[in-house]
């Protein structure tokens, strides 16, 4: 298989604004009152657990941060950080009672911010509002996605978020808008208004463009005018960048808690994009890829990306960026890679960029070899907002060859490569470039999500084509 990339390079706006409102601005250390079982005596034993879920959380590693917080719990019951962590944890796994049990009693800011997220994705509206009040009454805390989000909230009194009706399945046919980019774009109906929206897993809530709407407000979406989804939450943001970039009227974002909700597929090479009113079973020739949610809309999944598979990180999962991968400098070293044996790319006008071949990334039981890739996009400021340790960013450059399900209420994703998707695919190429060639980097976006005055992208000199790499290999399944 061939991964293609985008042919535009990124500025440096690229990835720190494109996480969506819910990840725009990292919660600040808040001043909580000291439960008992501080940190000065917590027992050696409880401490070392506590580091490990520590570590263990901040590359992603959720389950195995779950059992670690837990073994300190176990000993200190009433510490205030650990009940914190713990409560972050269940959170990223869409546990929203579990978050609200271990938090209950808590007292912060920071501990009222995660209640009024877990709140607000359980569908109660009120009191995460009140959560999410609280939590912007310290003067030490800014987030701009909490702001609109406690209106809304308060304004929803009565509603049911995410109400499905009409048929149980939908398939709409996916238009491929520019030709030297895979952006998923989907036609869909806004309160009864045909539009195009784009398929965006770096953003937390639907976000619509700003031009259409002023203040975020209460919407309904119909998709082929069969299956429909009412009281649904949605942000504003001036999306007229990425109109321009892309060459088509883009009205709406499609984020994350939308795509969850609606049990969704997204097959941009058999351009059909599907939504259910149901969980849908495993397909029949699909690997598992478990995800987590960073503060209930940041979406990873763990990878290796060298020989040794045991040594694994966390990616952050953006189609809203048409590059295959890009790396920091930890990634690149766990692909075999010293960045500064990596190649400039020609084609970056503020010449910031570097370009590799990823020698094998693994997607749950797919081993996919020499996937093009950039380093110096700037992950920092991810990693800021996101409070982990990241490898890097999947985009759609990547994602565009597979099928993909959303399953388990959206903690895990089903990814298909039959061989008639391939063989599709494969026929559609371009000749293959010589392997020293550059891999496409990010596009320049808006910013994050609801976050109004974000900067809009601009239109950059072509890359050129990636390097060949072969199809993905199956080992069996876990």
């Amino acid at each position: 298989m061939r991964i293609h990339s985008n042919r535009t390079a990124p500025t440096s706006r690229s990835l720190t604004v494109r996480l969506g409102g819910l990840l725009a601005a990292t919660l600040l250390t808040a001043s909580c009152s000291t439960l008992p079982g501080a940190e000065s005596a917590r027992p050696p034993t409880a401490e070392k657990w506590l580091a490990r879920a520590r570590h263990e959380f901040q590359s992603a590693d959720v389950d195995n941060a779950r059992d670690a917080v837990a073994k300190a719990l176990a000993i200190v019951p009433s510490d205030t950080e650990a009940r914190l962590l713990a409560g972050r944890i269940a959170l990223a796994r869409l546990d929203y009672a579990e978050a609200l049990r271990l938090l209950k009693g808590v007292s912060g800011s920071e501990a009222a911010g995660l209640r009024g997220r877990a709140l607000w994705y359980k569908g109660d509206l009120d009191a995460a509002a009140d959560e999410l009040e609280a939590m912007l009454d310290d003067p030490d805390v800014v987030d701009d996605w909490a702001k609109s989000i406690a209106k809304l909230a308060r304004r929803g009194a009565g509603r049911a978020p995410f109400t499905l009706s009409g048929a149980l399945l939908a398939a709409i046919e996916m238009p491929h808008v520019n030709p030297a980019a895979p952006f998923f774009v989907v036609p869909v109906e806004i309160d009864g208004e045909s539009a195009l929206a784009m398929v965006s897993t770096g953003t937390g809530e639907v976000v619509l463009d700003s031009s259409t709407r002023k203040e975020p407000s209460w919407i309904s979406l119909r998709f082929d005018r069969k299956l429909e989804i009412n009281d649904v939450p949605a942000l504003t943001q001036d999306l007229s960048g990425i109109s321009k970039q892309m060459g088509a009227p883009i009205k709406a974002l499609l984020g994350v808690n939308l795509l969850r909700h609606l049990n969704a597929t997204i097959d941009y090479g058999g351009r059909q994009f599907v939504v259910r009113s149901f969980s849908p079973p495993a397909p029949p020739d699909a690997t598992r890829v478990d995800v987590a949610f960073i503060k209930g809309g940041g979406m990873v999944l763990r990878s290796s990306l060298g020989p040794d598979k045991s040594v694994q990180g966390p990616l952050l999962v953006d189609t809203s960026m048409t590059f295959p991968i890009a790396l920091d400098k930890e990634g690149w070293k766990k692909a075999g890679f010293e960045v500064d044996a990596l190649k400039p790319v020609p084609e970056d006008p503020e010449q910031r960029l570097k370009q590799g071949v990823v020698p094998m990334l693994r997607l749950g039981a797919l081993e996919i070899p020499k996937v093009p890739g950039v380093y110096g996009a700037p992950l920092n400021a991810v990693e800021k907002q996101l409070q982990l340790d990241l490898d890097g960013v999947i985009g759609a450059g990547l994602l565009a060859y597979f099928r993909i399900t959303f399953g388990d209420g959206g903690r895990l994703m089903w990814l298909e490569d039959d061989t008639a998707v391939n063989k599709l695919l494969r026929g559609s190429e371009p000749a293959p470039a010589d392997e020293g060639q550059a891999p496409a980097a990010p596009p320049d976006h808006p910013g994050p999500a609801g976050e109004a005055g974000s900067p809009a992208p601009k239109a950059q000199p072509p890359a050129a084509p990636p390097p060949p790499a072969a199809a993905p290999r199956r080992t069996p399944d876990r």
